[in-house]
């Protein structure tokens, strides 16, 4: 095993390109199966081809580049992340993760090494489900697992299905929709995960490090709507109306009691109504509103905590008919499955972080990540978090070099071998 230091020159280089080339006035925008998204995967295959990295793609236009191994018939090593971003999004989203392996095998290549296996950085498409209402595009197809009718879905934007959107860029939908796999988890020996953290808690704890203990799954109901009955907001008394727009402050006061009840009980999650909208065109000052549009999103490490979480969903919309006579549709529910890490891997991270002389601390991600479906796959999967300022999905992500090169000296260490 060797120590080098990541390539901190050709990081920063990537970082300001990727910025460069997807910023849109206000953050950046690098749309999943879109043009911002192609542009970054341009050119990090263009630095990848630029160190003498073997260069792929799969059917889903996921990017894999290889450092070739002594032993290539060995189950290669994995490291990496997603490269889209939501609209208006921070440029560390995803991107750290994949530069840092980039940073990584620029370094083992400036300094002679050769790994034990092929190393492969891999940049996922399609995480982020603010495009595609579907989690984990890219890695999912990249194990033939996506389901097929996940193809036939349409970009947020209305910019067209999945598999046309795949088909513009020269992926292969036919191959996605027949389950051909391009990864055999028996493949694979590792797959470890540097990303952001995306909440205060390194930051306010005075750490630099998270060493992930498991990824929550969740529970989300993306299209919920409220429907109740439009009125003259002077001539209809309070016992007349159908109000939708209370109605659905009424709901969301009940799920974030529901939390504070399930919490109080020992449970983890996170319960979050984060869309709520009255029709543009039809709601008005002086109506009583008669529709509103609303999402919800739970996020726990426990399937059983989803379900029950979603039996008080349940309660909820029944007791809001009967209280306001509003009807509540939630729409179709999509699930992601929690998933645990590598105890081996975090112990490792947990020895080499004292070692540096690195402030670590175990911690769960609220926010799911590819490293949870190559989990559930059966490859030992790690995740390291970086310190990072003002939180996520938003333009003011604020992550230092300095921070993200300890994040990477981590991740050298566990691509080889212990």
């Amino acid at each position: 095993m060797i120590t080098v230091e990541p390539d901190l020159g050709l990081a920063a280089g990537l970082f300001d390109a990727l910025r460069e080339s997807s910023f849109d006035g206000v953050g950046v925008t690098r749309d999943s199966y879109g043009a911002g998204e192609q542009r970054a995967h341009d050119l990090v295959a263009c630095a990848a081809r630029g160190l003498g990295l073997e260069v792929s793609t799969d059917a889903a236009l996921n990017l894999y580049m290889t450092l070739k191994g002594e032993n290539r018939a060995a189950p290669l090593r994995m490291a990496g992340s997603h490269l889209d971003s939501v609209p208006c999004g921070g440029n560390f989203d995803g991107a750290a993760g994949v530069v840092a392996g980039m940073a990584v095998l620029s370094a083992w290549v400036k300094a002679g090494y050769t790994p034990a296996a092929d190393t492969t950085v891999v940049a996922l498409r399609g995480e982020e489900s603010a495009w595609f209402p579907v989690s984990y595009v890219g890695s999912k197809a990249a194990f033939g697992v996506l389901p097929a009718d996940a193809l036939d879905v349409v970009r947020s934007d209305s910019r067209g299905r999945l598999a046309d959107c795949i088909a513009v860029l020269g992926g292969t939908p036919d191959a996605i929709r027949a389950g051909v796999a391009y990864l055999d988890p028996r493949r694979i020996d590792r797959f470890i995960e540097l990303h952001i953290e995306q909440g205060p808690v390194l930051l306010e704890a005075g750490e630099t490090i998270g060493i992930v203990t498991g990824i929550c799954g969740s529970l989300r109901y993306r299209h919920a709507e409220a429907h109740g009955t439009y009125a003259h907001s002077g001539a209809t008394p309070r016992d007349h109306r159908h109000d939708a727009v209370l109605a659905t402050s009424a709901m969301a006061v009940a799920l974030d009691e529901a939390w504070r009840d399930l919490q109080r009980d020992g449970h983890e999650l996170t319960v979050t109504v984060g869309r709520f909208s009255t029709d543009a065109v039809r709601a008005d000052i002086s109506k009583v509103a008669g529709h509103v549009s609303f999402a919800i999103d739970v996020r726990s490490r426990s399937d059983a905590t989803l379900e029950t979480m979603d039996q008080r969903i349940r309660e909820a919309v029944d007791a809001i008919l009967a209280r306001y006579g509003v009807r509540i549709e939630t729409g179709p529910r999509t699930r992601s499955a929690p998933a645990s890490l590598s105890e081996g891997y975090r112990r490792r991270l947990r020895t080499e972080a004292r070692r540096l002389g690195i402030r670590a601390r175990e911690m769960p991600s609220g926010a799911g990540h590819d490293a949870a479906l190559f989990s559930a796959q059966g490859v030992p999967s790690a995740m390291i978090f970086v310190r990072n300022a003002h939180g996520s999905h938003n333009p003011d992500e604020s992550m230092s070099l300095d921070d993200f090169a300890h994040g990477a000296r981590l991740l050298s260490l566990l691509l080889q071998d212990g």
